[in-house]
């Protein structure tokens, strides 16, 4: 039946409505969630082990597991995908990751937190959003490339065996998958806990089976398709950039799963908010001054594409078929993020 359709309607146009669908559903999980990467580096950088660092782990272990399981029960194989088979940079990663990090804490929200804000009514995430993408898209292909290019090159990792975490340790897929399980579970009792309600916790577990389902999604098509597809998950700085410039730069969007799956979210986010009576317009005020987002726009921006993926598509989708570079990506950002608020802190702290 998918062959059908895909020689009925193309590659792109099923890619695209697969993106939509996942879209939807991150979106939806996300605003209800209140899934957040920076939340949870404040939390622990204040010394709390609160509710958003459960939100985040049971959004995190739960797309590890999934991932890892159909990978062992042979319905999934990551092997070709850009974080596995290409060259990748450590460099990258790790200077990447902080200078995410730090811009997610001026910014107050990574790139997928942003695009869930703006469905919301939220006008800082809206324009902070803008100019992340119009920064990342400058370090792809503008003005800012040749010094990306520079730094990712500091420190290469082949593709292949060299940049998967489970062949570099010897651990297998089903191993993987057990120690997810068990760190999941440890998440939901966290969530207990510190009180998290439990439609909450399960819209975590949704955030985690959006990146599954999407690397699930991806493949299977390549695998009914003539034509090579590259399989991919849930991320989201370069689908915005490539969504924004097709708008701007042409009449016709080149369709893929990136270009669903980027309106998927703003669409199912907005649902949500709109469902909870959550959506509301909130602009920039005395103790949200513009110059600080935009700043962390501008370090998010450049930062996600020199580690090869934003919060979610490093640290979720990168992270969950274990390629090194974005377990990196995502620890730099962890350290990153925890630091800046600890220096933001600081006056605070003294004074009290």
């Amino acid at each position: 039946m998918l062959e059908d359709l895909i020689e009925t309607y193309g590659n792109g146009a099923i890619l695209m409505a697969l993106g939509g669908v996942v879209g939807v559903l991150f979106g939806a999980t996300a605003q209800h969630s209140r899934f957040c990467l920076r939340a949870a580096t404040v939390e622990v950088a204040e010394g709390r082990l609160g509710p958003r660092l459960s939100i985040w782990l049971i959004a995190f272990s739960s797309g590890v597991l999934a991932v890892q399981l159909m990978i062992a029960l042979g319905w999934l194989d990551v092997s070709e995908s850009r974080q596995l088979a290409t060259t990748g940079s450590m460099s990258g990663a790790i200077i990447g990751g902080l200078m995410f990090g730090v811009g997610m804490v001026l910014a107050r929200g990574c790139a997928s937190r942003l695009l869930v804000l703006s469905a919301t009514g939220n006008l800082r995430a809206i324009v902070t959003g803008l100019v992340l993408t119009l920064v990342a898209q400058s370090a792809l292909r503008g003005v800012l490339a040749p010094a990306r290019e520079q730094l990712a090159s500091l420190w290469l990792v082949p593709g292949g065996a060299t940049r998967s975490l489970l062949e570099q340790t010897g651990l297998t897929s089903a191993t993987a998958a057990l120690i997810a399980a068990a760190a999941l579970a440890g998440a939901f009792w966290h969530s207990h806990r510190q009180h998290v309600q439990v439609s909450h916790a399960i819209a975590a577990l949704g955030v985690g089976l959006a990146v599954a389902f999407g690397w699930l999604g991806t493949y299977t098509v390549a695998m009914n398709s003539f034509d090579v597809v590259a399989i991919s998950s849930v991320t989201f700085t370069g689908p915005s950039t490539d969504t924004l410039m097709g708008l701007v730069n042409s009449t016709q969007l080149p369709l893929g799963f990136g270009v669903g799956l980027v309106p998927g979210v703003f669409v199912g986010a907005g649902a949500m908010a709109l469902a909870t009576k959550e959506a509301k317009i909130q602009r920039f005020g005395p103790d949200t001054p513009m110059e600080t987002y935009l700043l962390g726009a501008t370090l998010m921006g450049f930062g996600s594409m020199l580690a090869g993926g934003c919060a979610v598509g490093a640290g979720m989708s990168g992270g969950a078929i274990f390629a090194i570079t974005a377990w990196v990506a995502v620890g730099a950002m962890w350290v990153g993020a925890m630091v800046t608020h600890r220096v933001l802190l600081r006056p605070t702290l003294v004074a009290a």
